[in-house]
């Protein structure tokens, strides 16, 4: 009884300490964008301070982060759409007819990091005259959504069992009507899992935004830099900014996390 009395007073503590170390920074974050630059530097006003309101008033009105929303929501969004048009059918293709060096490649594009690949596409697009637009911002994004959306429906295609296509075949659907009255109704949860990891991806992205953006299509990662100059940082509207990116995609992922937890272990125990 002392040994697991004691292990459940550890395991408690761990978990404090966890939870502590992952949410204070988030809470210090919050509590900063209330908070005046003076008050910021004040550590006796670090819990006990004046709120106010300022600091929004500047991301929503002089620095017209409105505009950024939406440049956000387009490029996310549209990558998302895309990525699941294009990977869907591909990963359905590559599970139901063991196509293994394709999936291969769609391992080797999750494993090379997107930010060695930002010179060669900064180069190609240029010369295309493509950067600063959305078009290039949206194509980049889908450089590493696709992959991650065609990994993650291959393992939830490998745990449907695929006598139910079969049935659909013997009454005389072909394999792309089986897909789409049979195995596409079925596989809506791993598609919204998939989804939400593509969108979370574009919505937080930075470096191909720096990289391949220009003034008219900045998205908020990379406005957020506006509060930082070279002789002084804005530690208020910074917070602020960085609140108003960060904050939506935590209240997404709280409803949504049962969706993400059922996607990736899709397929896991086949067999």
């Amino acid at each position: 009884m002392k040994k697991n009395t004691g292990y459940q007073v550890f395991r408690v503590v761990a978990l404090v300490l966890v939870v502590l170390s992952l949410v204070a920074p988030l809470l210090w974050m919050v509590a900063a964008s209330f908070k005046t630059n003076v008050d910021i530097y004040d550590s006796s006003k670090a819990l006990i301070f004046s709120p106010t309101l300022t600091n929004y008033d500047t991301v929503f009105q002089q620095a017209n982060y409105l505009e950024f929303v939406f440049n956000s929501l387009w490029v996310a969004f549209a990558a998302t759409a895309l990525s699941l048009l294009l990977g869907v059918p591909a990963a359905y293709s590559m599970s139901r007819f063991n196509m293994k060096k394709s999936a291969l490649v769609v391992l080797m594009a999750r494993v090379i990091p997107g930010v060695s690949l930002l010179v060669p596409w900064y180069y190609v697009f240029s010369n295309l005259q493509m950067v600063g637009g959305f078009g290039v911002l949206i194509l980049s994004h889908m450089f590493v959504s696709l992959p991650l959306i065609v990994y993650i429906m291959m393992g939830y295609f490998d745990g449907l069992p695929a006598e139910l296509e079969e049935a659909a075949l013997v009454d005389g659907l072909t394999h792309i009507g089986a897909f789409r009255r049979v195995t596409l109704p079925l596989s809506v949860p791993g598609i919204a899992t998939a989804g939400i990891l593509s969108f979370i991806f574009s919505w937080n992205n930075f470096m191909f935004a720096l990289v391949l953006s220009s003034a008219n299509t900045k998205t908020l990662p990379v406005a957020i830099f506006d509060f930082v100059g070279y002789a002084s940082i804005d530690w208020g509207g910074l917070m602020a900014a960085t609140t108003v990116v960060t904050l939506p995609i935590m209240i997404i992922a709280l409803f949504v996390q049962k969706y993400i937890v059922s996607g990736l272990t899709a397929g896991a125990t086949k067999g």
